[in-house]
């Protein structure tokens, strides 16, 4: 592998000042790309000096992985607070994506008035714990003072069941992060949690105090056609459409289109299921977008990687870059106009490993739209194995996802 010189992203310093505790929440984010990882978390450590976090979110590439125990135990020992992150076949930060190179990436934040919790959890947690008041001392924390969740979990971890029974003992928490990525030949990742190194099971951060998280999720899809009621279903077939057979309404879907979104869709076919059937209007951010994985035309079926119930509002999707660009910038400019401009003290950005230059055809797509929507808002992540993130009132483990965490000032 060829190697780039030693560089650092510049570090982006943000400040969020409360006026009435006069008292200022600060972030700073970098990433350094070098063969080594010392360099690079000298490199990055300098660059978001002199923030004493509270919290840091480490991402390091797999290029890595032999001396992860020493990265792990240095960037705790360097940074103090908690340090909490995981490996990546890709590494973000402000501005930047890099793909197929050493890199290491950090966001450090000062949050006077937060309370953490820091935890790691096993596949035994998720199967022998059945009850909140169990998933509570897991988490080391009531279920009334949480106010969000980062979370990073190794490929092989049972995170749907988790993030199943996150949303039923503790339904609108926002919960997210992603699926640790790194050797693609054996799906080995790991987890970083304060000075340690995980090949195994997930690591959590419990938000708590003056701040919350904030969420953008973007599954890369644009709606086509109309909304319609699922009107037959059984496991994740989807027998009837508005009393039609269901692929008799997919065909004049696709038939209505102009020629050009035609071919589009054609290539890149998706279903978007609503999550919240009282919603007098749906739009972006609505839909829990699924593959559509085969169709019976005889029988006038379709099968989905969902289990669609019969009342559920449907409306199919397409996706690709162009599409994933327009999706992303949208509910960027949509949380933009609700929450504020300088709302937003960091940020976690999680996107999949489908996305990058592969799909866009350059890099530091989705990266550099954060950054054109929202600022100067520090930002860190990596390229996952599945993003998590809520839509509606349910997180969820999605694919070809760009999930960002902003991690906001309550108010």
């Amino acid at each position: 592998m060829r190697l780039a010189p030693v560089q650092i992203a510049e570090g982006w310093d943000y400040y969020c000042r409360v006026a009435e505790t006069d008292v200022t929440a600060r972030a700073k984010a970098a990433i350094a790309v070098a063969a080594g990882w010392r360099e690079a978390l000298d490199q990055a450590v300098a660059a978001v000096s002199p923030v004493a976090p509270d919290l840091t979110l480490l991402f390091a590439a797999w290029d890595y992985a032999e001396e992860f125990p020493d990265l792990a135990r240095e960037a705790k020992a360097r940074l103090g607070g908690t340090v909490i992150g995981c490996s990546g076949q890709g590494i973000i930060g402000p501005r930047r994506e890099v793909e197929d190179q050493p890199a290491l990436s950090l966001a450090c934040f000062q949050l006077p008035g937060a309370s953490l919790s820091a935890v790691r959890i096993t596949n035994g947690d998720v199967q022998r714990r059945a009850s909140r008041e169990s998933w509570e001392e897991a988490l080391e924390t009531g279920a009334e003072d949480m106010n969000g969740i980062i979370v990073f979990a190794e490929p092989y971890f049972d995170c749907e069941p988790f993030l199943i029974a996150m949303s039923g003992f503790f339904p609108g928490l926002p919960i997210l992060g992603g699926i640790a990525s790194g050797d693609s030949r054996t799906a080995r990742a790991a987890v970083f949690l304060d000075g340690e190194a995980y090949l195994e099971g997930a690591v959590a951060v419990v938000l708590r105090g003056d701040y919350t998280l904030r969420t953008v999720v973007s599954q890369g899809a644009a709606p086509i056609g109309e909304p319609w009621t699922i009107t037959g279903a059984t496991e994740n077939i989807i027998e009837t459409i508005g009393m039609r057979p269901a692929y008799q309404v997919l065909v004049e879907t696709l038939m209505g289109l102009e020629p050009g979104q035609q071919l589009r869709a054609q290539q890149n076919l998706l279903v978007g299921l609503a999550v919240d059937e009282y919603k007098d209007e749906f739009r972006r951010g609505d839909f829990l977008i699924r593959n559509l994985v085969g169709a019976d035309r005889e029988r006038g079926l379709l099968a989905i990687n969902a289990y669609p119930r019969t009342g559920q509002t449907l409306q199919f999707q397409m996706r690709d870059a162009a599409a994933a660009d327009e999706d992303l910038r949208e509910l960027l400019q949509r949380f933009k106009s609700e929450a504020g401009e300088g709302t937003a003290v960091g940020g976690l950005l999680c996107s999949c490993n489908g996305r990058g230059a592969g799909l866009f055809g350059a890099p530091d797509h989705d990266a550099l739209a954060v950054a054109d929507m929202l600022g100067d808002v520090p930002v860190a992540g990596f390229f996952c194995n599945g993003e998590i993130g809520p839509i509606g009132q349910r997180t969820f483990l999605h694919g070809f996802t760009a999930s960002l965490g902003l991690i906001v000032r309550k108010p």
